[in-house]
């Protein structure tokens, strides 16, 4: 199909081709690697700390080859200690509960202290329990009840009732009627539901928790009314429910791009005791999705609430302040974006000190980076951070001491910009300062105090570390964990390889990670397949050591090179990288993709660039089709799963937010529908009957346009599936197949079954 590079024939020997790939003894080896089965082959890869009220002190679950320990970290006082006896406490278990409970294997996974640290409560075979840490007496323990709308001093139960709201005294039992007029097109406190909710209830209106918010004082509640009027809806067929013959039908309530009516949210507050509905006095709020808030966020006064507005297109947000007691809204901030507003790069909001001052995350110099607003003005008091790196998130405030703590990325040089960090500056001024200094992507945890966090760090070929760390200057107190992967290490498996490489423009430096078959023979030659998702809102090349977790994996057991790009227009890089994705999701970076693999496959022969697969799911299912009607002189096969095949039949939240509205020409341009004429090689289209995000129509109406541009591929229709098709051993079994029988051309083994998960 193609020629290799002769200088590859100058400087390397000819790879020979493998052989007895794509066998019984690759699957199973193969196996060992889904998620499910290769958890156990890392312990301790993370250590989650469970904060202790809002003190600095912390327990973590600690594994071990034979079970788990639970550990207890004081960092005022240095010690890191079992949190409790646990011999003692399996063996008061073990008599309640009638079972061989040892002192690895206590039957719960969480706790909480209670009375001081003196004892635990926890759940444990369908109870609750309550066990002294002292005597090691342990009593079953009813837990007070939550229902759903409970006031924060537990007096008041906000529900919905006949789609009006209502309240409840949880003291008299007397009822109050809040709202009247609701309907189910247009009712109070009630989101819309997933076609998920839909289906596990077999009802169009399963039940809900009020959509409502109490302020911390319980004194007043914000709710909203989603006006679904006229708003477009979808079918789910279950075609094969387990339960009857006849398919089930449902309808619900799923926006696109080329709709002339969403559904709007209005925001509404109540006062405890006046029970008057207020409405905010905003426009309505178009939604782009299914679901939709609770309510506004009630400040920590209990009289102002936040309320963030985006338009249609995604070129203008604002963030509104309420007030209650007026009932009032003015604007705080305005990002106006040219041509988008990112809302998904940009999620820091923080008020300080009452919403006199707030913290933003804003693109509008070219990265995405922190900026301080006069909360009374809206106008911006600083630029917090500044340079061509990115601000990943803002993870802890210290109001007193006006600092932020952040995540970010680019920042130090000759590093993969992809990689996180920890920094802390000052919101009055001054350079950031590194806390985290190993070259590794960093994820930490804070204590509520922000006087310590917890750090695991790790890179794909990198085993993880988790620290403990101090936060005014990042000092380690101690370390905590060393992740051991000598489990994974004794199946053979080789650590997946960072590369970097030159995008299209043969300056702009791209990331990729190639995963090898255990059994990589250097002097052989490999099919490669490539792992593709390119959304815009984000990157997805792992950056740590979960990579061995990887679906990438357990394919490159069968006995092919797998290769995943962050190309050109993905997310993290900047606003110039972004933007390559502005109205073309249908390039996707991937050319940039097949210049990466090229380049890769100078520096390794045994990659065979006469047998490239692909495989992506969701929008990586789009990209991995579209690759094929796009690059058909490099990818000669594809799987592709749950793909949204034409962005005009897609959720509007996504796809708007990237290839702008009102919908154009390049919608159709791009859609792999309108381009199925173009196909050749072999492609493998796979969807599930119920998926509740991407509709299956996507893929039937590309199978249609396939027909009828009389082109040959394979259809697989997977009944009483969703989206996630991840976890699916039938399908990813037909997956594994698809590419050794047509990458390798072997057989694969018949009948060969994968063990599910559970």
């Amino acid at each position: 199909m193609r020629s290799c590079d002769l200088s590859l024939t100058l400087l390397f020997a000819v790879a020979t081709p493998l052989t007895a790939q794509g066998t019984a003894a690759d699957y199973a080896r193969a196996e060992r690697f889904l998620p499910w089965r290769s958890d156990s082959l890392v312990l301790n890869d993370a250590v989650i700390p469970q904060w202790i009220e809002e003190t600095d002190r912390f327990w973590y679950r600690r594994e071990l080859a034979d079970g788990k320990t639970f550990m207890l970290v004081d960092p005022a006082a240095g010690t890191r200690a079992p949190a409790f006896d646990h011999t003692r406490l399996a063996a008061a278990l073990d008599t309640l509960l009638e079972g061989d409970i040892e002192a690895n294997g206590l039957p719960f996974d969480r706790f909480t202290f209670v009375d001081d640290g003196s004892a635990i409560t926890f759940s444990a075979r369908r109870d609750n329990w309550r066990c002294t840490i002292t005597e090691y007496v342990c009593v079953k323990h009813e837990e007070p009840e939550h229902p759903d709308g409970l006031s924060p001093d537990g007096k008041w139960v906000a529900f919905v009732r006949d789609y009006d709201l209502w309240v409840r005294s949880t003291e008299s039992g007397r009822e109050v009627q809040l709202t009247d007029g609701g309907t189910r097109e247009w009712p109070w406190a009630t989101r819309i539901p997933s076609p998920i909710q839909i289906r596990r209830e077999q009802t169009e209106e399963p039940e809900q928790s009020p959509a409502v918010t109490w302020s911390s004082d319980s004194r007043r509640l914000s709710t909203v009314r989603i006006d679904r009027r006229g708003a477009g809806t979808l079918s789910l067929v279950q075609h094969a429910p387990p339960d009857r013959i006849r398919p089930r039908h449902y309808t619900y309530y799923y926006p696109l791009p080329q709709d002339s009516v969403l559904p709007t949210v209005e925001y509404y507050h109540v006062t405890v005791d006046e029970w008057q509905p207020h409405r905010v006095p905003l426009s309505p709020i178009p939604m782009q999705y299914y679901g939709g808030p609770r309510g506004a966020r009630w400040h920590d006064d209990n009289r102002h609430m936040t309320v963030i507005a985006t338009d249609r297109g995604y070129t203008t947000r604002r963030v509104y302040v309420v007030d209650a007691v007026t009932n009032t809204a003015r604007v705080v901030i305005e990002e106006v974006g040219e041509p988008y507003v990112d809302i998904y790069g940009g999620t820091t909001l923080r008020f300080l000190e009452g919403g006199t001052d707030v913290l933003w995350a804003s693109e509008r110099d070219g990265w995405m980076h922190l900026y301080l607003y006069d909360g009374t003005t809206g106008q911006v008091k600083r630029q917090v951070t500044r340079g061509e790196w990115v601000v990943r998130s803002a993870e802890h405030l210290d109001e007193e001491n006006r600092t932020v703590f952040f995540t970010a990325g680019g920042r130090e040089p000759g590093r993969d910009p992809y990689l996180r960090h920890i920094y802390r500056v000052g919101l009055d001024g001054g350079t950031p300062r590194l806390l985290t200094p190993e070259d590794a992507d960093h994820a930490a945890s804070f204590s509520p105090t922000g006087a310590y966090f917890v750090d695991t760090y790790s890179r794909p070929h990198i085993e993880p570390v988790s620290v403990l760390r101090r936060a005014s200057n990042g000092r380690v107190i101690m370390e905590l964990e060393h992740a051991d992967a000598s489990r994974l290490l004794e199946t053979g498996w080789r650590r997946p390889e960072p590369f970097q490489a030159a995008a299209r423009d043969d300056s702009t430096a791209i990331y990729g990670l190639v995963w090898w078959p255990s059994t990589f023979d250097s002097t052989k030659s490999y099919p490669v397949v490539e792992q593709i998702y390119t959304g815009p809102h984000s990157s997805f090349v792992p950056k740590t050591f979960s990579a061995y977790r990887s679906t990438a994996q357990t394919i490159a057991e069968l006995g092919f090179i797998v290769v995943q790009v962050d190309g050109l227009g993905t997310s993290r890089r900047g606003r110039a990288f972004h933007m390559y994705s502005w109205h073309n999701l249908g390039d996707g970076g991937i050319a940039d993709h097949t210049i990466a693999i090229r380049q890769l496959a100078r520096r390794y022969p045994a990659m065979d660039l006469e047998r490239v697969g692909i495989y992506g799911h969701s929008a990586g299912g789009y990209d991995a089709a579209h690759a094929m009607l796009t690059h058909p002189e490099f990818y000669d096969v594809a799987v592709s799963s749950s793909g949204n095949h034409d962005h005009r039949m897609d959720k509007a939240v996504w796809n708007v937010q990237w290839m702008g509205w009102p919908i154009g020409e390049h919608y159709e341009a791009q859609s792999n529908i309108t381009m199925a004429d173009q196909l050749q090689g072999k492609l493998f289209l796979v969807h599930g009957d119920v998926d509740e995000n991407v509709p299956v129509s996507a893929t039937l109406q590309f199978a249609n346009a396939l027909i009828a541009a009389n082109k040959d591929f394979d259809l697989l229709i997977l009944p009483n599936r969703t989206h996630n098709l991840g976890r699916d051993p039938y399908f990813l079994r037909r997956r594994w197949d698809y590419f050794v029988r047509h990458l390798l051309s072997v057989e694969p083994p018949a009948g060969y079954e994968i063990t599910g998960p559970g």
